[in-house]
This record gives C-alpha cells, structure tokens and sequence, in this order.
C-alpha cells in the first residue's frame, strides 16, 4: 500500500465546503450519555482548527456506537436475544437511536473549539442539505450518526454520492475506521477529491515508516490472548523484524507447539501447526523469536487469584498462565535496550488485575527508557500504556486498534487507498 498521500496542506480549501469524516465514537456514561473520555474528539482538533482557520466550512461527520437503522433489523436482534415480540416497538427502537444521538459531541466539540458546531438532523436528507448549503467560510456543522443510515456500513454508493454533494473536498481523519470501506470513509472519495487530515497523515508516516523503512534493529512485541487474532501480524513481521517477543495468552499455543506443558492455560489447539510452522519460518529467516521463560500462574482465572511463581518453561497441570516471569522479564528488556524502533500490540498479562499486571508494566517501562523509536498499535496496549503512566514517553501511539492491527499485517486499508497519492 502506497503511504505517501496527499493532505489538508496540498490542497487549497479556502472558501470551499469539506467533509471531515473523524472518530468521534467516543465512551458515554450508559445513564446520562454524559462522554467520560473526550480524547478521540480532542485528537482531531488540529485538523478541524487548520480547515476553519484556512476559510473553509467544515462539514464533520463521525459513527457512535452500534445504532441499528432499521426498525425491522432492531426487531430481529431483539428477538434473537429473546426478547418477548409484544415488548418490542417502534418507539423503543427510537429511543436507542437517540441514546446514540450526536448532540453531545456537539456540544463538547463546541467547547473545545469556542464557537457554535451546528447539529444536523440527519445524515444526508433535507436538514443535513439545508445546514450544509447555509454553512459559510469558517463555520463548522456536524452531521447525525453516520450509522443511523442503513447505507452507511454497506458503502451504499447512493447514500455516498448524498454526503459528497453537500461539499467540495473529502478530508479523511478517522484511522479508527480506515480499514472498513463504508460510505463515509471511503464511497464518498468515489466523488470528491479526497485526501487526509494530520492524524492519519502521522499514523501513515510512523506505522507506514516503521514497516517500510525502519530504524533497526526492529523489535516487535506482540501479545494479547489468540494467535488467530496475531496471525496476519506475525506473518508480516516475520519479514521485517529483527526480534519478535511474544507475551500473554498466545504464547501458550507457541509453547506447546514446542513441546513445553502449559498446564490450564489458554491454548488454540487447531493453531499448534501453524505455531510450529511460525517458529521454523523465524528459525530460517534469522528471526530472533522469544518466548516466555518462566511465568507467573494461579489456579483459577480470577483478580483475586493467587499468583504462583513458575520458575520454568513448562507449566503445572494445574495451573494456568497469567503474566510472563521475572526472568523472561529480564531476557524482553534486554531485547529492547538495543532497539531502534518497537512495534507493541497486545498485552503480556492479563493486566486488567494488579497481580497479573507486572509483565506489561515492565515491558511498558523498558519500552519509555529506549532511545528507539516507540510505536504503540492503539487497543489494549494504549490503554495499558495510558493507565501506567508512560503514554507521554511513547513516540506513537495509535488511535486506531483494529486499524492498526490491518495496517502492521501488510493488509490495504479502504479509507487510506481511496486518498489521492502524493
């Protein structure tokens, strides 16, 4: 995939109306609706200030949540979750899609930026039209949930070609929803110019240089519960990094491919082949692959478990892994002193409890101490990152999970090639 796209900078948007497509799918309080974490609103202010302060009026548009856009579809879900039929109506399936209104984003976008963020009724139907025709140079409007239209997830060309008439350039800066080709992210780049704000442009020049062109050695920490998860990663990496690391759940699959007892640990058994395979292919091609030396287990998968010291590769019957020891502490920083650049997805435990939580913490630490380059594949691992204290030592971190896991796979992202190349 071409990295090298064109942004808000090689365009001239002075005067003109432009569709900004940005993730504000933010967290909400499930009672009030209240956004308990405004980070991916704030995340795109840079862009959203540059358009306005460049004289163009700036047509936002974002998904929040899972909305269902029918009536008919919201039945069916309901039904399947055992609903009782005479209990489901048109109003309550109203009622969901007002809980995932975009008014308060709105209203925080319009804090956040000091002057007024008109909010559209619909998406592309005659508010939205009307609004965006009314909308002048340095004005800012936002349209409804995107995923309130049923064409939106379909990349419904018609409902792309209604979005793409309300303006003149497409400004893409939504990395979260990249890798899904939906009318908003990519149908409407079919008919307007179309090129990226300032967070995909950073996204494409860290990830894109890290996998293109990186400053060696290349360390990558992969991590998480399921191979199945990693796969593409691993098989992409394996052709571009120096060292690979393997922390948390996955890494039981790896060590019983190698013949080591994991005990109850997590294991994907119909993946013990293509982890063997993945540790021979790393043998051949000079790949340093490391695997957990000890661990720290527990009995039973709780918070309050109690932690037990393996002083071994090969786990107990009894016992489950939960976090990498000491010694394969030891070994994984070491691995990153020398570094040039770190790509980290996953965690190496689970982190989410305080007795299972120092693997990560470590590698998390080891990683905020290196000169290398730093790159933090968004999901767990920034939310690790971000709760530990050491977001601010990273040189990246991505705003984008699933996009991100996509993009370190080699896999070509359709809200990314649907922008005009450089």
């Amino acid at each position: 995939m071409n990295y090298q796209k064109k942004t808000v900078q090689d365009i001239d948007v002075a005067g003109k109306k432009v569709l900004l497509r940005c993730d504000f799918n933010v967290p909400q309080d499930k009672t009030t609706r209240a956004i308990t974490d405004d980070k991916r609103i704030r995340a795109a202010l840079p862009t959203i200030q540059y358009l306005l302060d460049q004289g163009a009026a700036v047509i936002a548009c974002s998904h929040l949540g899972k909305p269902v856009a029918t009536f008919e579809s919201y039945k069916k879900k309901q039904l399947e979750k055992g609903k009782d039929e005479a209990s489901i109506t048109e109003e309550k399936w109203k009622k969901s899609l007002e809980e995932l209104s975009m008014k308060p984003v709105a209203e925080r976008l319009s804090q956040l930026l000091g002057k007024d963020v008109v909010l559209a009724d619909d998406v592309a139907g005659p508010d939205a039209q009307a609004k965006a025709a009314a909308l002048k140079s340095g004005e800012i409007m936002l349209l409804q949930n995107t995923r309130f239209e049923k064409g939106e997830t379909k990349n419904d060309s018609e409902l792309a070609k209604k979005m793409a008439d309300m303006a003149e350039v497409y400004v893409s800066d939504a990395f979260g929803a990249v890798h899904r080709a939906h009318a908003s992210t990519a149908g409407v780049a079919t008919y307007l110019p179309a090129v990226s704000g300032f967070l995909i442009q950073k996204e494409l020049e860290i990830i894109g240089g890290a996998l293109a062109n990186p400053k060696r050695p290349l360390v990558a920490v992969l991590g998480g519960s399921k191979v199945s998860d990693k796969i593409g990663v691993i098989n992409n990496l394996l052709e571009l990094a120096d060292t690979i690391i393997i922390g948390g759940g996955m890494a039981y699959t790896f060590l019983k491919a190698q013949g080591h007892g994991i005990g109850i640990s997590l294991c994907e058994e119909d993946k013990l082949d293509y982890a063997a395979d993945m540790l021979k292919k790393a043998a051949e091609k000079g790949v340093n692959f490391l695997l957990p030396c000890d661990h720290v287990a527990a009995a039973n998968f709780a918070a309050d478990a109690e932690p037990v010291v393996v002083d071994a590769q090969s786990i107990p019957a009894n016992l489950m892994g939960l976090d990498i020891g000491h010694k394969t502490i030891e070994a994984y920083t070491e691995a990153l002193k020398g570094a040039g650049t770190v790509i980290w997805n996953g965690p190496m435990g689970v982190f989410e409890f305080a007795a299972f939580a120092n693997g990560t913490e470590s590698v998390a630490k080891a990683m905020s101490q290196t000169d290398a380059i730093t790159i933090i594949g968004g999901g767990d691992s920034a939310a690790a990152v971000q709760q530990l204290g050491y977001a601010d030592k990273m040189t990246h971190i991505s705003t984008g999970g699933g996009a991100s896991l996509e993009f370190m796979e080699g896999k070509e992202l359709p809200g990314v090639a649907c922008l005009l190349d450089k």
